[in-house]
């Protein structure tokens, strides 16, 4: 899922790059590259899945095609919920963690 939401971030932005734009354009495409990459390397993925999120709710607010950018959107703050997964740079540096749902005890509101 990483892989897909960065290489949905990165591509649009490496199109505009190269289709020569401003200097703040090019600017925020770079950092759009750069937090895609990031998000591919599994580097701080809550804070870089955030800030996709929200970059990808402003675009599809203000862009002609929103579905693309609502569905980034959606997988970048599923991301930053969820985390970056086993095969990432913050499972090798702060450790894989794994979520256990336990037994649920039925009885415990019964009376004895």
């Amino acid at each position: 899922m990483r892989a897909v939401a960065g290489a949905g971030l990165i591509e649009p932005a490496i199109r505009l790059l190269v289709g020569g734009t401003s200097i703040v354009s090019a600017a925020l495409d770079v950092l759009a590259i750069g937090l895609g990459l990031l998000l591919i390397a599994g580097v701080w993925t809550p804070i870089v899945a955030t800030l996709i999120a929200v970059g990808a709710l402003g675009t599809a607010i203000s862009s002609p095609f929103p579905p693309r950018w609502i569905l980034l959107a959606a997988m970048a703050a599923a991301l930053a919920l969820i985390g970056p997964g086993a095969w990432s740079v913050d499972a090798r540096w702060f450790g894989w963690r794994r979520l256990e749902i336990g037994k649920r005890d039925n009885n415990r509101d019964a009376k004895p």
